[in-house]
């Protein structure tokens, strides 16, 4: 598995739901099994074969969390300067095509939440400005078209 760039915000998330589904949710799980092993019949018992389902959601969730926290590169906010765009960056930049403003907060791709604005440095945008500079303008080819997009500002 690559190395993953993350937030401090956002190892700590990744860190909080791995514990919470080894610590908490296995045993929710183990629980239901048990209870429904006690209905008889599994053959025709759904409780048991949900639970069973659900098992292994979350075994492979473990697993991938596991993976990614074993690869973890995170990039902390003494690292993150405002010369040129990083992951932890704010970036201020104007699009033309929809002739407006928009402040984005790069961070590594377990973080992304478009919504709220936190875009993935593998996003289209977030690839396009990683590494320019206040003042740069830049093609972004994205699903729903180009745009151009200039850097009006990079903070912390």
């Amino acid at each position: 598995m690559p190395q993953i760039t993350v937030t401090l915000e956002g190892k700590r998330k990744l860190e909080q739901e791995y514990e919470y589904l080894k610590n908490v949710r296995r045993k929710e799980i183990t629980e239901a099994i048990r209870i429904a092993l006690g209905f008889g019949d599994l053959s025709e018992n759904s409780e048991y074969d949900e639970a069973k389902t659900e098992q292994a959601k979350v075994e492979a969730r473990i697993s991938e969390l596991e993976e990614m926290l074993k690869n973890i590169v995170v990039v902390s906010d003494e690292h993150v300067t405002t010369d040129t765009v990083m992951v932890g960056c704010k970036v201020r930049v104007y699009n033309d095509r929809f002739d407006e403003e928009v402040e984005y907060m790069i961070v590594g791709s377990t973080e992304a939440a478009p919504l709220q604005n936190k875009i993935s440095d593998f996003s289209p945008i977030g690839k396009a400005l990683i590494g320019h500079k206040k003042g740069d303008k830049v093609i972004v080819e994205a699903p729903a078209g180009s745009s151009t997009l200039t850097i009006l500002e990079i903070s912390k």
